[in-house]
Parts: structure tokens; sequence; C-alpha cells
């Protein structure tokens, strides 16, 4: 079986930060052909900025189009749509207007509200309790998760990075991280939400 493993990062982080890094090494493990997109061009100060956010979603969206262009999704029979950050916005609306929606699933670290917006399939998610870019511990984004059935771990303490600041917890927290997106992956059972704050 073909099975394809596309990453979408964040804005400053790249495809060779460690949730993309590490998520990157379980797709190939589990038989993933991967495919990165290492979009770049983005405004300064966006956080906060609704103008520099939609200019930024439009330089990542027309680059990923672009490298994907040539790409013949039909030719696997699994999807995989890895996204950070604005990258969770740009992989689901890709996977929303593919003729394939129905075989692409997402995994969706620090998703930005504007995701879930719009119409794509089996997701799960990962975001932090003190993520400054979905308003900290007034976050929207576990609702949103629970409203739409998607499986959500929140990480507490965590900022958009989903790192703390403390290095132990930091790894600790990356093992559980990793260890739910690998059985998303292999299509193991998933709780419906992992809300540890």
């Amino acid at each position: 079986m073909k099975k394809l493993a596309v990453f979408f990062p964040g804005i400053g982080y790249t495809v060779d930060k460690p949730l993309m890094h590490y998520a990157r090494r379980l797709a190939a493990n589990a038989g993933y052909e991967i495919r990165l997109l290492p979009y770049a061009g983005f405004p300064d100060k966006i956080i906060g900025d609704r103008d520099r956010m939609t200019a930024s979603f439009a330089i990542a969206y027309g680059q990923a189009e672009e490298m994907l262009k040539d790409l013949d999704f039909s030719a696997f029979e699994e999807i995989l749509f890895v996204g950070k950050s604005i990258g969770t916005v740009v992989a689901a609306k890709m996977a929303s207007e593919s003729k394939l929606r129905d075989r692409i699933r997402l995994i969706l670290y620090t998703p930005l509200p504007e995701t879930f917006s719009l119409p794509f399939g089996e997701a799960v998610a990962f975001t932090g309790g003190a993520d400054q870019w979905v308003g900290k511990e007034k976050s929207p984004i576990p609702k949103l998760c629970r409203e739409r059935g998607i499986p959500v771990t929140v990480i507490p303490g965590a900022n958009h990075s989903l790192e703390t600041g403390e290095v132990g917890t930091d790894i600790r927290n990356m093992e559980e991280i990793m260890e739910t997106t690998r059985r998303f992956m292999t299509g193991e059972a998933m709780d419906e939400s992992a809300d540890r704050s």
C-alpha cells in the first residue's frame, strides 16, 4: 500500500524543528513517502495582526500549491497531512478542496482557530495551555476540537511550540505527543481527548 505524508510547517517553526522532525521520522518508519513544504518569505510581526496573518496564509498556501502541483495524490491509498500553526490552516484548506478528501487524515500541531472553519475529515490535535497565538488559557482550540469530534491533547503551561521552558517536562511531553502521533499514523485506537491542564 502506498502512503504519503505531507508536512506543512509554521512560519518560524520549520520542518527541522522537534515536532516536525520526530513526526517525520515516525511517518518514515510507518512506510509513508515524505514530502516537505519549506515555504518562506513571510512578513515580520504577525502575531495579533490580522492583515499580516492573512498575507502569510496566502504566501504559504500559494507556495504549497506550487510545490505539490505535480504530485499525483491518487497514487496513494493513505494520505497524511501534518501541519504546524499556520500550516494547519493550509493543510486543512488543501484537504477540504481535494477530490480525495476521504483519504486525507490530519495531524494538527498548535492549530489556529481558522483551521476549524474548513471541512476536513479525520484528525488529531495538540495545543498548549499557554499558547500565546490562541489566547493562552482562554484558547478556543479544545472546544473547537470537541465540537468536531477531534481528539485533542492540551499540554499544561506549554507555549506555541508546545514547550514549557522546563527541559525535563518538555522531553516527557514530547514523548507523549509522539506516542499519540504514532498511534494516529498507524490507525490505533485514539482517546477522545487528553486534556492534562
